[in-house]
C-alpha cells in the first residue's frame, strides 16, 4: 500500500467534518462533536495559519482515496517537543499496515525535518491496540492521567507516551518500512 500525507485543503473540510462525527473515529477522541461547514471553516482557517500544529489527508496513491487524517499539534520549539494524532476513517484501509508507515514516517519527520527532541501522544487506557502500536516502535508510557476526560457522563482514563529523538535513532534500523512523501 502506497500512501502520502498532504495537508487539508478547503476542499477536504466536509470529508474531514464527517469523518470526525463517526462514532468509529469519536470513540477514540476527547469529544463528540457535532459540528457544521462554517465550524470546520473557523477550525481550517486557524489552523492553515498556525506554527504550533499541521494537518494532513492521509491518501492512497492509487487513486487518490483519502482515507484518514493525521496531525502534529503543540509544535513547542522552546522545549523541542510536539504531540501527533491519526486516525483512519476509511473502514478498508483498517489493519494494512498504514500504522507501521504512519509511526515510522512521522518519528522522522518530526525528528530528521521539525528538528525537535521528542514527540508524544495521549490516547484511552482502553485503546489497548494503539498503546501497543506505539510501544512497538519505541514510544514508552510516561504516565497515566486517571479519571481525565469526561465523556457522555463518564471518566475515562488517559495514558501518556513518547520517544526521543535519541531512542529512535537507536532503534530506527530494526524497522523496515518505506518513506511516504509527507506535503
Amino acid at each position: 500500500m502506497t500512501i502520502r500525507l498532504r495537508k487539508v485543503t478547503p476542499n477536504d473540510l466536509e470529508m474531514v467534518m464527517n469523518w470526525r462525527m463517526m462514532p468509529e473515529v469519536t470513540k477514540y477522541m476527547y469529544t463528540d462533536p457535532v459540528l457544521t461547514l462554517e465550524d470546520q471553516r473557523k477550525w481550517y482557517e486557524t489552523t492553515s495559519q498556525s506554527d504550533t500544529e499541521t494537518y494532513w489527508i492521509i491518501e492512497l496513491l492509487e487513486g487518490a482515496v483519502p482515507v484518514g487524517l493525521i496531525s502534529v499539534n503543540f509544535i513547542d520549539r522552546r522545549n523541542q517537543h510536539c504531540a501527533w494524532a491519526y486516525y483512519i476513517a476509511d473502514e478498508r484501509a483498517r489493519g494494512k499496515g498504514l500504522g507501521t508507515l504512519l509511526e515510522c514516517n512521522m518519528y522522522d519527520y518530526v525528528f530528521d525535518r521539525l528538528e525537535l527532541n521528542k514527540l508524544w501522544c495521549e490516547v484511552f487506557s482502553f485503546n489497548d491496540k494503539v498503546v501497543q502500536i506505539h510501544q512497538k516502535f519505541g514510544s514508552e508510557v510516561e504516565g497515566e492521567f486517571k479519571e481525565h476526560i469526561c465523556k457522555n457522563g463518564q471518566f475515562y482514563d488517559v495514558i501518556r507516551m513518547g520517544i526521543t529523538r535519541a531512542k529512535w535513532q537507536s532503534i530506527k534500523a530494526t524497522y523496515n518500512y518505506r518513506s511516504i512523501e509527507i506535503q
